[in-house]
């Protein structure tokens, strides 16, 4: 099969019918979606890419591709766990030096302290001990520096149903929680839509079928390390905003990071029919239908109601092993040596 087939996501798929939101609608985004991240993910093999992650500090926002460029500490990153370390034992004040009890280091509720700190055992970020009868924990190491900077990726295929894209990309300047906000598109950019869009916001013109990517405007860097403004909701006559501090930023975005590693951007299952072929289409392990000769959305187009279902069981793919070919994501990390923990007590 050529490579031009192997890329292929059907056009009528972005077609003039679907343009209101609705079922179509979303599917559109979704292979749109996925078609992106393959192709960001050969032009850039150094980087981590995840799909539908909250970008909000206290609204409201899901971004729909982020981009994780690795920093200075990643090899210890990766060498801890190839999942999300829990978010809440980052922040406690569980340390590399003695082992403290969960309910006393972390600021919500103790059965929950105590479910998180087990969760951070089994990913490889705690350890336990006993200590005076009880159950303690101590990190493994300290949590390394391995974030240099996250690019948010708005994904808008049909710049005619533009939804509430103004606003949400609005909110992502003023608030300034990733380094770079960017909106790819399969439209035709005029200037008109330049002027309705944030200068500071880059603008992708993608094509879904070829894996073309061409850059109409870069995007300006985003001051992520001073405070911003969140809108949280807008109503007629009044927009509700919220100042947010650089320390909340820099808390959400290593969560988002941390998330983003964790999960990564493919689909977690594939349809269950026979038609479905994870070895066509724009990458490996994706969600391609020989039926309809397109990506599809498994959870909204697969099942009885399909006149091309065939039912089987789904296809079988290591999707570790995909993930871990095309990207610098680790499956089955060594560990940290908690040798190391000893030395960290002097630090």
């Amino acid at each position: 099969m050529s490579a031009r087939k192997n890329l292929s996501v059907v056009r009528t798929l972005w077609a003039a019918n679907f343009y209101s939101p609705g079922p179509d609608w979303f599917r559109v985004e979704f292979a749109f979606e996925l078609a992106l991240c393959a192709s960001l993910e050969r032009e850039r093999p150094d980087r981590l890419y995840a799909r539908q992650l909250g970008g909000a500090v206290h609204g409201r926002r899901v971004v729909d591709v982020v981009a994780v460029e690795p920093g200075p500490e990643f090899d210890t990153r990766r060498a801890i766990t190839a999942e999300t370390i829990p978010p809440l034992a980052v922040e406690s004040d569980v340390g590399p030096g003695s082992a403290v009890r969960p309910a006393d280091a972390f600021d919500c509720h103790p059965e929950r302290a105590r479910a998180v700190a087990d969760r951070a055992v089994e990913v490889g970020y705690f350890e336990h001990e006993r200590r005076d009868g009880h159950t303690a924990v101590r990190q493994v190491t300290r949590y390394p520096d391995w974030v240099d900077s996250l690019v948010a990726i708005e994904n808008k295929p049909d710049l005619k149903s533009p939804g509430d894209l103004r606003d949400q990309l609005r909110t992502d300047v003023s608030l300034a929680l990733f380094d770079e906000v960017v909106l790819a598109t399969e439209s035709y950019v005029t200037r008109a839509h330049l002027n309705r869009f944030p200068d500071p916001v880059g603008v992708w013109r993608f094509d879904p079928e070829t894996g073309e990517r061409e850059v109409v405007r870069e995007p300006t860097r985003l001051p992520v390390d001073e405070s911003g403004i969140e809108l949280l909701d807008r109503h007629a006559g009044r927009t509700d905003v919220c100042p947010v501090t650089a320390e909340e930023k820099a808390r959400i975005r290593r969560r988002v990071a941390e998330r983003a590693y964790g999960k990564g951007w493919r689909p977690d299952e594939l349809p269950a029919c026979a038609r479905c072929d994870p070895d066509v289409g724009p990458a490996p392990g994706l969600p391609w239908c020989t039926y309809h000769d397109r990506l599809v959305r498994p959870t909204v187009e697969c099942g009885s109601d399909c006149a091309g279902h065939d039912s089987a069981d789904p296809p079988e793919v290591d999707g570790d092993a995909v993930r871990a070919r095309r990207s610098p994501w680790e499956p089955d990390p060594e560990g940290v040596d908690r040798r190391q923990v000893g030395l960290d007590r002097f630090g």
